[in-house]
């Protein structure tokens, strides 16, 4: 099984080692469903032959009778019984069909889901966000019409192939050729078939997730694409994604057209036909048996005509499984550990030679440091020299690829992930934001009950509660998604309260007060030294009076720890950190003002 970061209680397990054993894994889950309906459905098809067989019976009865037309009032009401009988079973098939292909869908769509939540963010960040949604949902979707009416018209196909055959055999042997003919033909029209429309629905499947990536990019980004005047520039982009998926659909179409079991059932009619009078003029058939043979023959029309786009929905519904399996059997290479250490941390961290790779380029780079419990370490260094990234192996985002890092002098890979990110906050720059109330969002962090008491007194603290109780909801405010009605200064506060409220014990900020103006930063600091009390906490900012704070800095250059100590010890000995503040007006620089030193 993949390594995950995260397993619900009481999870199904399903076999992934194929689509088809991963589906049958998910059908069986409702055996009954799978056998009551197929029976029921094998029911049917039986019943089905009966009615030709009773009504060349009919036939021979009547002419045996001299035209007495009484006889046929028994064979009419077995006929109607048959049909009744026939409807009603067809009817519980159907509804069974249903329901277990709407389960499977929700099935699907929850192992989709949890897995999702299981993968590390090295995954996620190489994923495109629109392109995951459309297997979550379209893919999803394309398993309930694959299973419903897909499968279900696939199985009654097959059964009714197979039984009128049989019982063309018991009426008469001499009758066989010509549909076993037509069954030999009709395989291998519709191999070929399904040998060209595989790669189609394949395409198909995977244009419709290019298409819905672009599209969540572009309405995503819409400030960015309405501030460069692009509207234009996007809408013929997505009209040319939209345009090879129409071809695809147009190319699907004509596969469908030229579908030849059509056309080899209507000759198959007439030889069939033809074969029958010619074995009753030579005295070997009598009428009735000509008719019950034609009226089997007949039925072969219902699975020649659903094959067409029982076999396409089936397809569509492979393809979409492949995509979706494709997600849940990727490999990710962080492991919850769930038996792992689970106590409380004081806040001991060490890097002992840590070294990371992110997509075959080193962003860090053998850095080995120590932060006491209750420290404050600073983080700084140009853009790109891998602050943040740094930071983001502490609760492990990231997995380290050399070296380790220690919390309380045990590797974070031997912690329980719960445990470990419970206790480890991070405040970064880009506010993510939940569209949800502004209580929710505040108490997201917490898995314990919480007040509005104890919400809007960290929303006090982070200085929070005057914005929020601006608005005509307050704190049942919904915001945006992403947090796009807030400004970004109070996306900032809002974060900060949520960290407040989690009480972390290694609390990280990013550059968290840079949407922040001077007057309210003010302010936010004093809150900020109280949540820094008695924490081990790891600060990245551009602001030279933050900086003042830390009791230890860390100088990064291209991923490498160039240098660390206090502020006027680097300032003393480092030329990197010197170089920080460097490009600032030189009559600021005996002052040290602040500079932006990036992420």
């Amino acid at each position: 099984m993949n390594k995950r970061e995260f397993t619900p209680d009481g999870e199904h397990h399903y076999d992934r080692s194929s689509v088809l054993r991963w589906l049958t894994s998910h059908a069986m889950r409702y055996p009954a469903h799978v056998v009551v309906g197929t029976i029921f459905r094998a029911a049917v098809v039986i019943a089905a032959v009966q009615v030709p067989r009773l009504m060349g019976n009919a036939f021979d009865a009547v002419a045996e009778a001299d035209g007495e037309l009484s006889i046929l009032l028994g064979f009419a009401l077995a006929i109607l019984g048959i049909s009744v009988f026939r409807g009603v079973l067809q009817l519980l098939a159907n509804y069974l069909a249903e329901v277990l292909a709407l389960r499977m869908e929700r099935d699907v769509r929850d192992e989709l889901y949890v897995n999702l939540l299981g993968k590390s963010q090295t995954f996620h960040g190489q994923q495109r966000v629109g392109d995951i949604m459309a297997r979550a949902t379209n893919d999803v979707r394309q398993i309930q019409f694959m299973v419903n009416p897909g499968l279900l018209l696939l199985s009654e196909w097959l059964v009714f192939m197979v039984v009128p055959m049989v019982a063309v055999a018991f009426l008469r042997v001499e009758l066989l050729p010509v549909p076993l003919i037509f069954l030999v033909l009709f395989i291998f029209a519709l191999r070929n078939y399904l040998r060209r429309l595989g790669p189609v629905a394949g395409a198909l499947r995977a244009q419709f997730g290019v298409l819905n990536a672009s599209l969540t990019e572009a309405i995503s980004g819409i400030e960015v694409v309405k501030s460069n005047a692009q509207e234009r520039q996007e809408f013929k982009r997505f009209r040319a994604l939209a345009n090879d998926y129409r071809d695809l659909f147009v190319k699907q179409g004509k596969i469908q057209a030229l579908y030849l079991p059509l056309l080899m059932f209507s000759i198959t009619l007439a030889l069939g036909l033809a074969h029958s009078l010619y074995l009753y003029a030579n005295g070997v058939l009598t009428i009735g048996e000509v008719i019950a043979f034609m009226g089997l023959l007949g039925i072969l029309r219902f699975p020649t005509f659903v094959s067409i786009f029982a076999f396409a929905m089936v397809r569509l519904g492979v393809a979409g499984s492949e995509r979706i399996l494709a997600i849940l059997n990727a490999e990710t290479e962080i492991d919850e550990n769930r038996s792992g250490a689970a106590q409380r941390i004081e806040g001991d961290v060490v890097f002992e030679g840590v070294s990371f790779t992110y997509r075959h380029a080193p962003a860090v780079k053998n850095v080995s440091f120590r932060a006491q419990p209750g420290e404050t370490v600073a983080i700084v260094g140009q853009t790109g020299s891998g602050k943040s990234t740094l930071t983001r192996l502490i609760n492990r985002i990231y997995e380290v690829s050399d070296g380790r890092v220690l919390i309380d002098g045990v590797d974070v890979r031997d912690w329980s992930m719960e445990s470990l990110r419970s206790q480890v906050a991070t405040i970064d720059q880009d506010i993510f934001l939940f569209s949800r109330t502004l209580a929710e969002n505040i108490a997201f962090g917490v898995r314990r009950p919480v007040t509005r008491q104890e919400i809007e007194a960290v929303a006090k603290q982070a200085q929070a509660h005057d914005f929020i109780m601006s608005f005509q909801d307050g704190y049942d405010t919904v915001v945006g998604e992403r947090g796009v009605t807030l400004s970004g200064g109070q996306r900032q506060r809002i974060a900060i309260a949520r960290a407040f409220l989690a009480d972390p014990r290694i609390l990280v900020l990013d550059d968290s007060t840079s949407a922040i103006d001077s007057a309210t930063e003010d302010q936010i600091q004093r809150a900020l030294r109280n949540i820094l009390h008695g924490r081990t906490t790891f600060l990245i900012t551009h602001r030279l009076s933050q900086i003042r704070w830390a009791d230890r800095i860390l100088v990064l250059r291209g991923g490498a720890l160039e240098d660390q100590g206090t502020h006027e010890e680097l300032m003393e000995r480092s030329q990197a950190y010197r170089e920080i503040f460097a490009h600032r007006d030189e009559r600021y620089a005996a002052t040290l003002p602040a500079t932006t030193v990036g992420d």
